[in-house]
């Protein structure tokens, strides 16, 4: 990790209470994670606008940094049966990930190894990989199942091995699986490190499904998407109507090596307004409730948004996590934890139900494919996971009503990045300006993408 340039400067933070002064407020005990604190502190220059708008930065990533990188593919209950399989697209290369026994999960380039037709261009399930052009077969496990007119490749006798898949790492971390192309790479378990694997035991993220599964095509370089989630900063501007229950300038940011998050606590308002609300108008505000319409859940004088809302969601979470749901603080209830796996894998933590990636579009640097995933706990057997609603580059968020609330807050989010995009066009400025502490994540995702860059290609 790049050290930490300009710690000798005083690092200044926003005017109220922090979120460690909300935690000081919660009515259950904190554990030491939550009152961990690690900034990111790397200097002031400017990140080079060529990183999002040239097509040589695109071929760089490519062949350093999504060829060499963890990534997210797929949840594993999107695998429920040996021969399920997901097709993984990640710029111009495209993976199959399938599950080959009961508990083993593999990896393969997507590719026949005769003629370089993609083996598959869906998701499903089979009992073998066969080519659709000319018949070459392999079994699940990767192993060279059939050669059409054998007798005419005696030149693959001594090959047999050359003709296996080649097999992609594959890694699992709380119900994701993610895939990596380098035969050299790290285990994921080193990848993420202790922090973030700590943080989520107590969430049993494993135990959970996906309610919703929503991408939309849009057109900006899959960094100014993915940047768009990684400060509060712009909430104020972007998402006026939280700013009476959402201290996101008190937002604290952490990094830990390939992991970061945002926590953005729920239940005082932001120091730009130019009012203080009430405890109710917070509440109301945060329940999208109207003035003299009935609040959904009991609220009495005396309360606060927090206790109101914590109390809530114990009940609402108390039938899949138990009595359990009584230990756990008021901010794993309420406040935004939004974690970032490098490059581009943002789940939320603690009750939040939300989870991000951010793609290129094929191959295309100028598009990318923004997804919003629900993944929700459950009792009893688990639900098939939800069918992927495919949205277009036209199409709003709205369009998507399993997204409910979210999706007018996404549509507000995605408003910014096509005009960032051509702005950087006009910008008549080489680089990228960032605050020092709320656009940390920015910068520490820049710094190791540089790095990746500079180790070069696999």
């Amino acid at each position: 990790m790049p050290k930490h340039a300009d710690d000798q400067i005083p690092l200044e933070r926003s005017p109220g209470p922090s979120w460690q002064d909300v935690l000081d407020q919660d009515s259950r005990p904190v554990p030491e994670f939550l009152r961990a604190e690690s900034p990111y502190l790397n200097g002031f220059s400017d990140i080079p606008k060529d990183r999002y708008l040239s097509r040589e930065w695109h071929e760089k990533e490519k062949a350093c940094l999504w060829s060499r990188v963890w990534q997210f593919a797929c949840r594993e209950e999107q695998l429920p049966e040996v021969g399920s399989y997901i097709v993984y697209e990640i710029a111009d290369q495209s993976y199959l990930v399938t599950k080959v026994s009961e508990d083993e999960i593999k990896a393969y380039p997507n590719v026949c190894l005769h003629r370089g037709r993609l083996l598959k261009t869906y998701d499903g399930r089979c009992t073998e990989f066969r080519c659709p052009f000319h018949g070459f077969a392999w079994h699940l496990d990767g192993g060279l199942k059939h050669i059409p007119a054998e007798w005419d490749f005696p030149h693959l006798e001594t090959r047999s091995e050359d003709m296996a898949l080649p097999e992609v790492n594959v890694g699992t971390w709380a119900g994701f699986v993610f895939i990596n192309p380098d035969p050299e790479a790290e285990s994921l378990h080193d990848f993420l490190g202790e922090e973030i694997m700590r943080h989520f035991e107590r969430w049993d993220m494993e135990n959970r499904y996906i309610q919703a599964h929503v991408s939309k095509i849009v057109n900006c370089n899959w960094k100014i998407a993915n940047e768009a989630f990684s400060e509060g900063f712009h909430v104020n501007a972007t998402h006026p109507q939280g700013m009476t229950y959402t201290g996101d300038p008190q937002s604290q940011v952490d990094i830990w090596g390939n992991t970061a998050r945002n926590i953005s606590p729920k239940g005082i308002p932001c120091p730009l307004l130019p009012f203080v609300p009430t405890e109710e108008q917070m509440l109301r505000d945060a329940l999208d409730v109207r003035e003299g319409e009935p609040l959904p859940i009991p609220f009495e004088e005396g309360e606060t948004m927090r206790t109101a809302l914590s109390r809530a969601g114990r009940e609402r979470f108390r039938e899949s996590f138990g009595d359990r749901v009584d230990d756990l603080t008021d901010a794993e209830f309420l406040d935004a934890w939004v974690y970032t796996v490098f490059p581009n894998f943002m789940p939320w933590g603690a009750f939040n139900r939300i989870f991000y990636r951010f793609r290129p579009n094929g191959d295309n640097h100028e598009s990318c494919i923004f997804e919003i995933f629900y993944l929700t706990p459950f009792s009893g057997d688990r639900p098939p996971p939800a069918l992927e609603t495919k949205l277009g580059p036209s199409d709003p968020w709205t369009d998507a009503p399993e997204l409910e609330k979210l999706a007018m807050v996404a549509e507000q989010d995605t408003f910014n990045m096509q005009r960032v995009h051509q702005g950087l066009k006009v910008l008549r400025r080489e680089g990228v300006l960032l605050s020092r502490y709320q656009e940390s994540i920015l910068r520490w995702r820049q710094d190791l993408i540089q790095e990746y860059v500079e180790l070069g290609p696999q």
